[in-house]
């Protein structure tokens, strides 16, 4: 799984001037899917979903507030031990469990080391990777993401409040005591020192890399990362190749703070991002070529995707662009348009799923699950809603229709949008309660706030929704109105009456990702070393023989 990667940065996918020759082998010894949806625009629900192959508003993985994921490693919000991923579940069948690289789904609960939402708490035997999600401040030069919460202080409001007090006080209307001058820039002193110290440390106190339970550097260098999580999953594949196993590799990049290794700066025509991509391929590269080496090619099923759609707004502090590409597709990450849930969906497994096939059907990332625990042999959970489907039938051409009928849309806990495929029909279906507002308005990205948003004033709602038939218009670039589409209100009433259904299914859950759980919280905080120190530290074998083998090389 790469972070952030648009469907359109793939040479599988049409893209002609980035070359990616590792992932399409991949598409072309396996299956590609052409309508692979993610169950959410945002790392955190997307990857919740991911792993239990449900709507992440069931786990309540989905924010109720303007945050929709995890900023600070001291959160105490997480995937709940309830949920069950396809680790914990294919676990019990015997297989060995690992995820090496971004998690991105929590921490701690009470202490700074319970881990009750650590990979080990949710089936997988080994983790070597990120708690967070890299970040601008993980990379030395890239500026801060905090400096991006200075957008949302209403600065109009301010400067009018300030010169309309001063202007009442001038005329004698009012009073204003010199003690309230000095608190109020006392009180901005304040705030403004903290705001500093909390840009200054963060790098610190959330970059950092985990062998396991052990923090084994702190802060990390991003620079060899994506080589130094590759040597981990061939290590991982050499010690499991007798045995069944499952491993998730999650990618660090193409997330923002972007980075590449020395070997593949400067290899692009599209920069440090394009870069960034290359060096992704060259690991998915390095990790076929093991299960080659292995002999476990014939009998292991690879599975490559994106978390979501491309980060549109990434821009460097020097004016560079480091978003993805959408392709054809509307918008990227954040927004329920196209460009930012349709992702990459690729399956291989030699002499079990055809070669160079092309799947339109919609599918989603939940179908993992299911598809995963039933290659596994295990059962699929009873006393819950399982949303994905078995993708197996669809791949190997046993049926030619996806079991998706629905697909819900939520922009963190709201249901943003709703997709249909009829029975007996070539149509998709696709009405939107509620979209973004962009920025500026002739773009289909929100600069202004760096990300689009899920609640007002950054919304307009729809009455009725925006219609659309993706399978006649998938780039969404003209909504149906009753005068061009005769059937435009019997869609809707189906749509509405399947909402009705859906939300029947869905029961109350405590919210993983409100503002009180994402909150940093000090005794939440893991330190290596001690607060003193910065909580540095660096005992990772993996920095010295990824530098001992650049010096060979």
């Amino acid at each position: 799984m790469v972070d952030d990667l648009g469907i359109g940065d793939l040479g599988c996918y049409g893209n002609t001037t980035l070359r990616t020759p590792n992932i399409d082998r991949l598409a072309m010894e396996g299956v590609k899917l052409t309508q692979h949806i993610a169950a959410a625009p945002l790392c955190t629900p997307s990857r919740a979903a991911f792993l239990t192959g449900r709507y992440p508003v069931r786990s309540g993985m989905a924010a109720t507030g303007r945050m929709g994921v995890f900023l600070f490693t001291a959160s105490s919000g997480g995937l709940p031990q309830e949920e069950i991923t396809f680790a914990k579940a294919v676990k019990g069948q015997g297989y060995s469990t690992s995820v090496i690289g971004k998690w991105h789904l929590g921490l701690n609960c009470e202490n700074n080391v319970d881990h009750c939402h650590h990979p080990n708490s949710h089936g997988f035997d080994y983790f070597y990777g990120t708690i967070m999600t890299h970040l601008r401040d993980c990379q030395p030069g890239h500026g801060s993401v905090l400096y991006f919460v200075t957008s949302y202080i209403p600065y109009k409001a301010l400067t009018i409040g300030l010169i309309s007090v001063a202007l009442l006080h001038v005329i004698g209307m009012i009073t204003v005591p010199r003690r309230a001058v000095v608190g109020f820039l006392v009180l901005v002193g304040v705030v403004v020192s903290l705001f500093g110290l909390l840009v200054y440390t963060f790098p610190n106190l959330n970059c950092f890399v985990m062998r396991g339970m052990e923090i084994v550097e702190q802060p990390y260098t991003s620079e060899n990362m994506t080589q130094r999580m590759t040597s981990e999953a061939i290590e991982f594949l050499e010690r499991n190749s007798e045995r069944p196993f499952l491993l998730f590799f999650s990618f660090l990049q193409v997330h923002t703070g972007i980075f590449a290794s020395s070997q593949f700066r400067g290899r692009s025509q599209h920069g440090l991002y394009g870069d960034a991509v290359m060096e992704v391929d060259w690991s998915v590269g390095q990790i076929m070529q093991t299960l080659e080496r292995l002999n476990l090619k014939e009998n292991t099923l690879v599975y490559m995707t994106s978390d979501q759609g491309p980060h549109l707004e990434e821009i460097s502090i020097h004016g560079e662009m480091h978003g993805g590409f959408s392709g054809i597709y509307k918008a990227g990450k954040s927004t329920n348009w196209e460009g930012g849930i349709r992702i990459p969906g690729i399956l291989r497994w030699p002499g079990v799923l055809p070669a160079g096939k092309v799947i339109d059907e919609p599918t989603s990332n939940m179908d993992i699950f299911p598809t995963v625990l039933n290659l596994a042999g295990a059962s699929l959970p009873s006393d819950r809603v399982i949303d994905g489907h078995d993708l197996l039938p669809l791949l190997q051409g046993q049926v030619e229709r996806s079991e998706h009928e629905f697909m819900f849309h939520y922009c963190n806990a709201e249901l943003n949008a709703v997709r249909w495929h009829p029975p007996n029909s070539n149509a998709i279906w696709k009405a939107f309660f509620f979209t973004p507002d962009f920025h500026p308005e002739n773009s289909s990205a929100c600069f202004h706030t760096h990300i689009c948003l899920c609640i007002k004033p950054f919304v307009t709602f729809h009455d009725p929704p925006l219609l659309y038939d993706l399978s006649k218009d998938p780039t969404e670039s003209t909504p149906l109105s009753p005068d061009t589409e005769p059937q435009f209100y019997s869609v809707l009433e189906v749509i509405r009456a399947a909402v009705s259904r859906h939300a029947q299914s869905l029961k109350p859950v405590p919210v993983q990702v409100s503002p009180r759980q994402i909150l940093w919280k000090p005794w939440l905080q893991p330190c290596c070393s001690s607060l003193s120190q910065l909580c540095t530290c660096e005992r990772d074998h993996q920095i010295e023989k990824i530098r001992n083998k650049l010096q060979k090389e």
